[in-house]
């Protein structure tokens, strides 16, 4: 079998020395048509890539991706598109205010390639597609096949999450992440930055978010529910300094991907009230960062409606707003335990007096002070589906990780949905039923399930909900993804069949075509990034789902 595997893959590399053509480009095209009688365009060290001085960022990016990928540096030169010199051979980048933010064109012909654009991810999305017609191969000249593509995404909002407290990763690694976001075309990365297990970003308002909620005495060994549970008893942590974080963002916003930062409140916050017992509804306790998962209503992870807990809010949301520039912020709000909030006589008395009728609607409260906070500094709210449990203004985003069920009951209500349903989305899920497998949360959540499954479920559409779903996201919990080949192993190849999900028409998917296309060009990528990942996707598919 091993010999077996390692012709399969030696055959797919192979392969990938060839130019691909438009037809095997993930996600798929919209509209692509080939010349009648053309010659190649032959890309070499005497090729110059053009364009506005605006995108010499995009342009230097490209040129560095194609020496990495074939080993030719292209130059780069600035021009005004106003006086182009048509006739010179090159690359021709070239803003196009016509077209929509992400849509692009590729015309390729033996003197010239252009891409068109309007916004910088227009550029880098037809940028992805121009690699893809490349080889993954060193070599001195490259034929690039004419081609006609023009291309936009089905949805405005397509994201990858990774949750960095369980398990933090290198600022390489997060490039690297942000670089599998970039090829597929997804345009956000929602960065998971606080929860009950730790705190991983550098706050200068509260040290002891660094030095004591940014690290736990140990980690799980096996699986939550083994019982009895077993730890490494090894101290595990750590933080992004903000200026880290800043170059990242500098990263990722030269390839068009937007960063939003998730402080989870006012549930999950275990590791905040470790370092600040005073945010809590039992500040005379002395809290521990969490070691484990499953934390609902089996142990206090709330804060308080206290004076220090919204001053804490306040400055925190603060700097996290001036250090992101995402238009958007997430506050999670799932999985608040209202049981510590009824136990707490001063919690009690804070409702009373300010008429907050229940627990649901504190947590509301929680939300709509902070949301209020975030519209003065110009962005905008999202959280997770729970915080549409009260009464809550429809301005904030629901990213819905449950059922159909709760995107209808969002959408109805007015809100804007992002789809992200723990069936299929959940990519910390097992992606086998192999006993053998490495380990996972729970649930079957193979790639076929992925491909097949529609962020606009006819049940929305049937209540004409359509355009309250603006996309989808896959979500990567790290409770069990202790590395990076693992957290690899886990999105590939569930990621590129998202990127097809969230990007091409619904009436473009095929799953058999899709297959062939993940085999010639995808995992030839992985194989170029020196990426694990999950091999046996043929084998377990969704026929299997009901043994």
């Amino acid at each position: 079998m091993k010999k077996l595997n390692t012709l399969l893959f030696s055959l797919l590399i192979a392969v990938s020395l060839q130019a691909q053509t438009a037809d095997e480009i993930i996600p798929k095209p919209h509209f692509i048509s080939y010349p009648s009688a053309s010659k190649p365009f032959l890309v070499n060290a005497s090729t110059v890539i053009f364009a506005d001085k605006t995108f010499s960022d995009q342009a230097e990016y490209l040129s560095q991706a194609i020496e990495k990928q074939t080993g030719i540096r292209v130059t780069v030169s600035a021009f005004n598109p106003n006086s182009l010199i048509k006739k010179e051979k090159g690359i021709y980048l070239v803003h196009n205010s016509q077209l929509t933010n992400e849509k692009y064109r590729i015309t390729i012909h033996a003197e010239k390639i252009g891409i068109e654009f309007e916004g910088v991810r227009g550029l880098i999305n037809g940028i992805q597609s121009l690699l893809q017609l490349m080889p993954l191969e060193k070599q001195n000249n490259v034929s690039v096949k004419p081609v006609f593509i023009e291309d936009e995404p089905r949805f405005s909002y397509r994201g990858m999450h990774l949750d960095v407290v369980r398990h933090i990763f290198p600022v390489s690694y997060i490039k690297k992440y942000i670089d599998y976001l970039t090829f597929h075309k997804f345009n956000t990365f929602h960065w998971h930055l606080t929860d009950d297990q730790g705190w991983r970003i550098e706050i200068n308002s509260y040290p002891k978010l660094n030095t004591v909620a940014a690290y736990r005495s140990e980690t799980l060994i096996g699986h939550f529910k083994d019982q009895p549970a077993k730890y490494d008893g090894k101290k595990y942590g750590g933080y992004y300094t903000k200026a880290e974080i800043k170059e990242i963002i500098d990263y990722a916003a030269v390839r068009g991907i937007n960063i939003i930062p998730e402080i989870d409140i006012p549930g999950h916050s275990r590791a905040a009230i470790a370092a600040y017992p005073e945010l809590s509804t039992r500040p005379d306790t002395s809290w521990k960062v969490a070691t484990t998962w499953g934390m609902y209503n089996r142990q206090n992870n709330v804060l308080a409606p206290t004076k220090a807990s919204f001053e804490f809010l306040e400055k925190v949301f603060s700097e996290i707003a001036d250090l992101f520039p995402s238009p958007y912020i997430h506050v999670g709000g799932d999985e608040c335990s209202k049981i510590w909030w009824k136990q707490d006589p001063l919690t009690q008395a804070f409702m009373k007096s300010n008429g907050i009728k229940n627990e649901t609607a504190l947590q509301t409260y929680f939300i709509e002070y902070v949301a209020k906070l975030l519209k003065s500094k110009g962005k905008q709210t999202i959280g997770w589906h729970e915080i549409n449990e009260g009464d809550l203004d429809t301005s904030t985003i629901v990213m819905n990780w449950g059922t159909d069920k709760q995107a209808i009951e969002a959408a109805s209500k007015g809100f804007s949905v992002i789809n992200t349903p723990g069936k299929p989305f959940y990519f910390d899920h097992y992606q086998s039923l192999d006993p053998k497998d490495s380990l996972a949360i729970h649930g079957y959540n193979p790639l076929e399930a992925v491909y097949r499954y529609n962020p606009v479920p006819k049940s929305i559409s049937d209540k004409g909900l359509d355009t309250k779903i603006i996309g989808g996201q896959a979500n990567v919990w790290t409770e069990y993804m202790e590395n990076e080949k693992k957290v690899d192993y886990m999105i590939f190849p569930r990621m590129t069949a998202l990127s097809e999900v969230l990007w091409s028409k619904p009436e473009m998917l095929n799953y058999a075509d899709f297959l062939k296309r993940l085999k010639s060009n995808a995992i030839p990528r992985y194989t170029f990034w020196n990426s694990s990942w999950f091999n046996n996707f043929i084998i377990w598919d969704l026929s299997k789902a009901t043994k």
